[in-house]
């Protein structure tokens, strides 16, 4: 049931869509913006999102006569685009830091965390891997989440500019790996 392999697999395309090591810039001007960051209410409230997701992303589909495998295929295509948007340092998806509402929740745990590019993912990755290892992946996520908020301060320091950069490329890399994968297993 579980496998290490598959929950390494999920960890890693999650943690290559969220991407929270790339949103540092935004979340510390949030941070500024509101004065702080609560991590708590931010993870927990992607992790719900998540997990809703997960589990009724499905009938969601069901109801506009889509099957999964579309579903995937589309996923695959968003995925391969976000990992082109990293590698190539240009903005294809549109988002929106000065979204109305609480920081920690509007814009850092939706869109920021839990945005189309994770939803998709999650879907694809269901088709794909088993339930327990996906929600086992979901949940190593939320914990690394969940720590890069509340040191995001201390990571700006050390990581730098160019540090954030070269983290940003290869993860992009890895996400077209990953994008060929589902688009040929779902093609």
């Amino acid at each position: 049931m579980f496998s290490l392999k598959e929950i390494t697999s999920v960890t890693l395309t999650l943690f290559a869509i969220i991407d929270i090591l790339g949103s540092i810039p935004i979340i510390i001007q949030i941070r500024q913006r509101e004065g702080r960051i609560r991590s708590e209410v931010a993870t927990l409230v992607a992790g719900v999102l998540m997990v809703a997701f997960l589990f009724l992303g499905q009938s969601i589909l069901a109801l506009f006569s889509v099957d999964l495998q579309s579903f995937a295929l589309a996923g695959s295509i968003i995925i391969f685009l976000i990992g082109m948007e990293m590698i190539l340092g240009v903005e294809l998806f549109r988002h929106n830091p000065t979204a109305s509402g609480t920081g920690s929740i509007v814009p850092l745990a939706f869109p920021l965390i839990v945005g189309a590019g994770t939803m998709t993912t999650l879907l694809s990755l269901r088709a794909v891997y088993s339930l327990p290892n996906v929600l086992v992946g979901i949940v190593a996520n939320l914990v690394f989440v969940y720590l890069v908020l509340r040191s995001s301060a201390w990571i700006e320091r050390k990581l730098g500019k160019a540090g954030e950069d070269i983290l940003r490329r290869v993860f992009g890399v890895i996400l077209l790996a990953i994008a060929i994968k589902l688009f040929k297993q779902n093609f």
